[in-house]
């Protein structure tokens, strides 16, 4: 871990904020929160110094500049400052809160007490790994999940699969958020791949924060190649990385899918969406369902 980072600070139109997340998670940000000031909404955003030169910074700021003007908003304005890595542990964690989820999650940050609810707490220390539920396309998939998972039973083509046999794929797991709220609706095993090391240590940690066993959750650093050596087929899959990721991806995915393999995909803007679904009909899937929050959708699809 880096022992200086870049805090990136930035006031924008309220509307902005889901497409500046975005635009923060693929430039390489880690620990993203916003607050509100005023009629404005102020993100914070945190970068390894490592990892960015200052001509990379401006080259953000001119990226989120455009995307601003596409759809006639005022333009952000972006500042950025080093801190130290104590200074970062701290900065982005006061805005994070419980947060409800769904009709039956509620993510919890690991540094405050468990509260008293009926909902399924899932405890998040996410590190430098993306994934808090904050943002758009984590709250589809964890929707879609509870859609496919929640009744204790999950029909495809008539037949029923009870939840406890089911085991699921979550490709590019990040901070293991899926992973883990898959398993606590019932789901026999999960298996995650994430190709950075920070966010399968991450994943770890909070599948011990949440009283996971380690067999239910296993988690390796890679892509499809390593999850395919280490299960053949899987009964779901959920993916929640960006657009370009998983058309590139589908003919791998579809190698590991059974003729009744159900797969929850999100990180994808509204406009990208033909492009995901036309790649998936030609492997072979059916989007049953596309959700949309804001700019951002998610699709649910099974084997056609």
């Amino acid at each position: 871990m880096a022992n200086t980072w870049w805090e990136l600070q930035i006031l924008c139109e309220p509307d902005l904020e889901d497409s500046i997340f975005w635009r923060l998670e693929t430039f390489g940000c880690r620990g993203t929160a916003s607050e509100r000031k005023d009629n404005n909404c102020l993100v914070k955003s945190y970068l390894p110094q490592f990892q960015a030169h200052i001509l990379d910074l401006a080259a953000l700021s001119l990226w989120l500049r455009q995307d601003a003007l596409c759809i006639q908003l005022p333009v952000p304005v972006m500042q950025w400052q080093l801190i130290d890595e104590q200074d970062w542990a701290t900065g982005w964690k006061q805005y994070w809160k419980p947060q409800e989820i769904g009709d039956r999650f509620l993510i919890n940050p690991a540094w405050l007490p468990i509260p008293d609810s009926n909902r399924l707490i899932i405890r998040m220390d996410p590190g430098v790994a993306f994934g808090t539920g904050e943002h758009a396309t984590t709250q589809l998939c964890l929707e879609s999940l509870e859609m496919r998972l929640g009744g204790g039973s999950t029909s495809f083509f008539g037949k029923n699969q009870e939840i406890e046999d089911v085991v699921i794929a979550d490709i590019g797991c990040g901070s293991g958020i899926l992973s883990i709220g898959a398993l606590l609706l019932g789901a026999k095993q999960v298996y995650a791949v994430d190709t950075d090391p920070l966010a399968v240590k991450s994943t770890v940690e909070n599948c011990s924060l949440n009283s996971i066993a380690p067999q239910r959750l296993i988690v390796t650093e890679g892509s499809l190649d390593v999850l395919t050596k280490l299960v053949p087929q899987v009964d779901g899959i959920v993916c929640n990385i960006l657009a370009e990721v998983i058309i590139d991806l589908v003919p791998e995915m579809s190698a590991i899918a059974l003729p009744t393999t159900w797969a929850i995909f999100s990180g994808i803007l509204l406009e990208q969406s033909n492009a995901v679904a036309e790649t998936l009909e030609k492997h072979g899937w059916v989007v049953a369902t596309l959700w949309r929050r804001k700019e951002w959708c998610c699709l649910n699809v099974r084997r056609s």
